[in-house]
């Protein structure tokens, strides 16, 4: 990085610290800059200051309504390839773009030999290692780790031309006979010890009736600061 203005400079050299000294007096997160911090209140307050001149929409920061006027207005791509003709709204993107041609993975996996060439695909990754499953089948309940495999369950297990089976207890449909039969027995059966919540005094013999209940805390805030008004949901 190189710069005429020590400013710049000095702004840039930031990107390298970890020190985040300018903190949110409305949640707990801290940011390295003055003007980062700014931009983030604004997502509190919904104060958003940058107009778009030729539509109604405005924007947190600069660099979103950038962005917005060249997708929607003067569909200018300022960033291009050296290499091919590949062209850019972003320069994040172009970045993006130019790995495909070197070759370069600077996002690596701590866990695993997986690297990858976005932040994106990395945290998708990391999915694998922790187990969470973000994705959630409206139709079964299914869960899964990644976006795609829940299309994929989509269209396998509840495309227009699958066969339905339909469960009598809840909305759930199903494409073959023996899977609505596991349906039945794993959430529709009585179990003989009661499940307990573990964040109230519900005590359910049915899983659905169980799963249904839990789906209430989701985005509660239990967790209250003695400090401040500040509540978490962790």
């Amino acid at each position: 990085f190189t710069s005429v203005k020590l400013s710049s400079l000095r702004r840039h050299l930031k990107t390298h610290s970890d020190e985040k000294r300018h903190m949110c007096h409305l949640c707990p997160k801290a940011f390295r800059t003055a003007t980062l911090l700014h931009n983030h209140v604004n997502t509190h307050t919904g104060n958003k200051p940058h107009k778009c001149s030729e539509c109604d929409t405005a924007f947190v920061t600069r660099g979103e309504l950038s962005r917005h006027r060249r997708y929607k207005h003067t569909l200018e791509k300022p960033f291009k390839c050296t290499i091919c003709e590949y062209s850019s709204v972003e320069a994040s993107k172009m970045r993006r773009h130019v790995r495909s041609h070197t070759g370069e993975r600077p996002y690596p996996c701590d866990l695993c030999s997986y690297a990858s060439k976005d932040a994106y695909k990395l945290k998708r990754h990391m999915l694998t290692h922790t187990g969470e499953k973000r994705y959630e089948c409206y139709v079964c309940q299914a869960r899964f780790t990644q976006s795609g495999s829940m299309k994929i369950h989509m269209l396998q297990k509840h495309g227009e031309n699958v066969p339905k089976y339909q469960c009598p207890h809840c909305s759930t449909c199903l494409s073959r006979k023996s899977d609505l039969g596991v349906h039945l027995r794993n959430l529709h059966s009585y179990m003989e010890e009661a499940v307990k919540c573990r964040d109230c005094e519900a005590a359910f013999h049915e899983r659905y009736a169980f799963l249904q209940h839990r789906k209430t805390h989701r985005n509660e805030k239990r967790f209250r600061c003695a400090q401040c008004s500040c509540t978490c949901n962790q």
